[in-house]
């Protein structure tokens, strides 16, 4: 599990959710492994753990027992708003299927599959050759279908580590509610036996300083890139689904010219027309406003890579006391307003 002792996340910060653990997560007790900070929380310190088996539909996270803990650490938030957000967020069945075929057991699964499948093919091939019936073939073979498997799995690593609309994004709407009180949130995955567990991390983080250093950046790109401060949110949106209303007079005038003479006693129930909107995640406003905006929406993702240890190196002044990772606004400045490089992940 990524949590066994966090791996040094917070980079030499004494934590005391090593030596102060609830009960482990497991198939059978999905959603009891909570930790706590006993000290004063520092930026970037996990506060609690929410776990549930998404292996099993009927299954979630222990809302009660999270409403308490944040009650008892001052967080006075409405429960019925955010459990709402966390349903439609990361409980929806759709978005736990796409979170299961995007799970590390999933992708071990399709990397045993691809170097069979790949093994077979390159052998089958060489066969035909002549010198295809030496053992020597054989070796060849095998170290090719492990190179190509390799540079798959490392394709699919580097894509977990960019930003991701469907997960990351999602979370934007609670953590927008959380930040304010000193929270984000972030959703991993792991595996415990045969069960993939999900993961629903309540990490310390005070914004202050992050948005007022993050608003001054985007207040200096621009005047001095606007173009390329421009380029680079225009790459943060998202493709909406949108239902076409036709004028209402028109559309009585076309259901009395297309109604039938003589009534069929069918009833055809034409599906909505629907077209795409592009919406811009970002959008053009006060610096400030823009980087509120960018905190909130990079806040999941930044949780999902501060646990699991994938966060880039972490640059000097930032706000981490006593890290060695970056601090979300760093973060931001390094993987989405530096014009020469994408993090961000759509469909």
């Amino acid at each position: 599990m990524p949590c066994d002792a966090l791996r040094n996340v917070q980079g030499g910060i004494p934590d005391p959710l090593k030596t102060h653990r609830g009960d482990r997560c497991s198939s059978k007790n999905p959603c009891s492994w909570l930790l706590w900070a006993l000290a004063e929380p520092l930026n970037g310190q996990v506060l609690m753990v929410l776990n549930m088996d998404n292996n099993c539909s009927a299954t979630s996270f222990d809302m009660e027992l999270c409403a308490e803990k944040l009650k008892s650490v001052g967080v006075q938030v409405a429960a019925d708003r955010w459990r709402r957000l966390i349903q439609d967020a990361v409980l929806k069945p759709e978005v736990r299927r796409y979170m299961f075929y995007n799970s590390r057991a999933f992708q071990i699964a399709i990397a045993v599959v691809f170097y069979v499948s790949l093994w077979t093919n390159i052998y089958s091939t060489v066969q035909l050759c002549s010198f295809g019936r030496y053992w020597e073939a054989s070796v060849l073979v095998t170290l090719a279908a492990v190179a190509v498997t390799i540079v798959v799995i490392l394709v699919m690593d580097r894509r977990q580590r960019k930003i991701n609309m469907n997960t990351d994004v999602r979370l934007a709407a609670v953590n927008e509610i959380f930040i304010k009180h000193g929270l984000i949130l972030g959703i991993t995955d792991a595996l415990d036996g045969a069960h993939n567990i999900l993961q629903l991390w309540f990490v310390h983080f005070s914004p202050e300083r992050c948005l007022q250093s993050l608003s001054a950046h985007i207040t200096d790109m621009q005047r001095t890139r606007e173009s390329g401060l421009r380029h680079s949110l225009d790459q943060l949106c998202v493709v909406m689904e949108e239902v076409v209303r036709p004028d209402p007079g028109r559309e009585e005038e076309a259901s009395c010219e297309e109604s039938p003479l003589l009534s069929s006693g069918v009833n055809l129930n034409k599906e909505p027309v629907t077209c795409n909107e592009l919406l811009h995640l970002v959008p053009e406003g006060p610096p400030e406003v823009m980087a509120q905006q960018l905190l909130v929406i990079f806040s999941g993702c930044y949780v999902r890579l501060l646990v699991t240890g994938q966060l880039p190196r972490a640059m000097a002044g930032g706000h981490m006391e006593h890290s060695s990772v970056p601090c979300l606004c760093q973060f931001i400045e390094i993987t989405t307003l530096n014009t020469h490089q994408s993090w961000f992940m759509g469909r």
